[in-house]
């Protein structure tokens, strides 16, 4: 497979994810669905974290978790996004088995797939942070930021969820369609394990390696450092590791899981093929 047909399986399936994403309804409700959904999911957050400490918003603990809860909204996205192409092409379109006798390179079509999903993410953490600056005093001050760290740590985290979400679509061949919602699953699961919402000291210490153990973790760390800088580093969790120490482990957990999508995809698909999975329709 040629560098021209890598791209072009890449490039292709970006604008077929759009599509497949935006054509269920016209333009303003898909625009309104893409505004309206995010702020709901904050403000179940808001509410949750007003009721437990009484509305204490100028605790450093809540920008901690408001950006935390808004920047995980790119895991479920992405992983999700990716994961998501295997189903949609085998159990609702049945177009699976022509993707793969075309001359397309599976896993970027599969990546490429999952784009759609990342711009719309990026568009809800965009409206969650635009409100907790305006309504809920969120310390976020544009001048401030650090965008060099911000563009780079999205960056890795961006592939990183990548790589996780095409771990995801390779073990999806394997399974039938009841398990179509697998993307959310694992990103539900970690969701308790990040440090998204609350440090890692808040676990059980026997659970705690799991979360050291996700570049999420990292990724987060970094996102809220990049944005707030000292705020995010009042919390004892990762407060020892520098930022530039926190790339480092953030790259090579990417490297790691990019290395293990490669042979998951191989043995997925290698098995998927013996056992004639890859036309095999399960929706019942």
């Amino acid at each position: 497979m040629n560098r021209s047909e890598t791209t072009r399986s890449f490039t292709m399936a970006t604008w077929l994810g759009w599509q497949v994403e935006s054509n269920w309804t016209d333009p303003f409700l898909f625009a309104v669905y893409v505004i309206i959904k995010p702020l709901a999911s904050a403000a179940i957050l808001v509410v949750m974290y007003s009721i437990i400490t009484g509305g204490a918003y100028n605790s450093p603990l809540f920008p901690y978790i408001y950006l935390g809860n808004a920047f995980y909204t790119y895991v479920g996205a992405v992983m999700a996004g990716v994961s998501w192409a295997v189903i949609d092409d085998r159990e609702h379109y049945k177009t699976l088995k022509y993707m793969y006798i075309a001359p397309i390179n599976i896993p970027f079509y599969w990546l490429g797939r999952g784009v759609s999903r990342f711009l719309i993410g990026t568009v809800a953490v965009i409206v969650i942070l635009t409100a907790g600056v305006l309504f809920l005093n969120v310390p976020l001050d544009l001048t401030q930021v650090n965008w060099g760290l911000f563009f780079v740590s999205l960056v890795i985290g961006v592939t990183m969820l990548a790589m996780m979400g095409l771990i995801l679509a390779s073990i999806t061949l394997m399974v039938a369609h009841h398990f179509f919602l697998i993307g959310e699953a694992v990103a539900g699961a970690l969701y308790l394990f990040s440090g998204a919402i609350f440090p890692l000291e808040v676990l059980p210490a026997w659970l705690r390696p799991v979360g050291y153990a996700m570049p999420i973790t990292y990724w987060l760390e970094l996102m809220r450092r990049s944005l707030i800088g000292d705020v995010a580093q009042a919390f004892p969790t990762l407060a020892q590791y520098s930022n530039l120490q926190l790339l480092g482990i953030l790259l090579g957990l990417t490297v790691v899981f990019a290395i293990v999508s490669v042979f998951t995809f191989r043995w997925c698909d290698h098995r998927a093929r013996e056992l004639g999975l890859i036309d095999r329709v399960s929706n019942y």
